[in-house]
């Protein structure tokens, strides 16, 4: 008897919650029939129509702007330099990382003014006066960014993609294709950046092992030789004026 009421119970109370949402349904229903169409009309104008196309690469565009930033910009061979300068010294978190994006930032719009420049006068400026298309000023505005790129890759890397795209040689260096130049100029600006990196730290390991001979000989071997070297690498990167070495040969590695 107990299990026949649970049951009526239940079957009660499942009709309920459907007759409720009937009736949700409904008022639902004569809610969305009452409320006024909305229509999106751009007009048989083809001028309306580009409009509205070029607001939505504008906005893809910034979407796309921190990735332009690291991967197509002297960036990430800064930004890998440094991490590599903290990483030899044995600072830990000296300098902060946010001191460190902060300064590859401000060394990248340094190293990429003079293509800033040229990308506003040669494509902004025309396109603002009117004296352009869409499809003119893309081109226009990306040639220098190209040129800039090209000139830090190296042909093997280039080659590696062009033939990994299946796409023939192009004929002209203006011809090759973004999708195989930036990941070809990625890798580049890395073993560049990696380079640099293991001249870096050649002088700091040297000192360590220095350090680490003479604790083993005085017999210290409880005591940690990156105590004692840290001061001693902090103090040669001081002396030899390291931060103004550093960023004036980054700098200068850009061709």
């Amino acid at each position: 008897m107990r299990a026949r009421g649970a049951v009526g119970y239940g079957a009660a109370a499942l009709g309920a919650l459907f007759v409720l949402l009937g009736l949700a349904g409904a008022a639902h229903g004569a809610e969305a029939a009452a409320l006024p169409g909305l229509r999106i009309d751009l007009g048989d104008s083809p001028g309306r129509i580009a409009g509205v196309l070029e607001v939505l690469l504008v906005l893809t565009v910034l979407t796309l702007a921190p990735g332009i930033l690291v991967l197509m910009t002297s960036f990430t061979r800064i930004a890998v330099v440094l991490a590599f300068v903290r990483q030899a010294l044995g600072t830990q978190q000296s300098p902060p990382t946010q001191i460190l994006v902060g300064l590859a930032l401000f060394l990248t719009v340094f190293v990429m003014q003079p293509v800033g420049e040229k990308v506003w006068r040669e494509a902004v400026v025309p396109y603002r006066a009117e004296a352009l298309s869409g499809e003119q000023f893309l081109e226009r505005a990306a040639a220098p960014v190209k040129d800039f790129m090209m000139r830090q890759t190296r042909k093997k890397d280039l080659a590696l993609f062009l033939s990994l795209s299946r796409e023939g040689r192009p004929e002209k260096p203006e011809d090759v294709p973004l999708s195989a130049l930036v990941p070809a100029f990625v890798i580049s600006e890395l073993k560049t950046a990696f380079q640099i990196g293991f001249m870096l730290y050649v002088p700091f390991l040297v000192l360590d092992m220095v350090i680490s001979s003479v604790l083993l000989s005085m017999g210290m071997m409880m005591l940690p030789p990156v105590m004692i070297s840290l001061p001693f690498k902090v103090m040669l990167f001081v002396l030899v004026d390291g931060w103004n070495l550093l960023v004036g040969s980054l700098v200068r590695s850009f061709n």
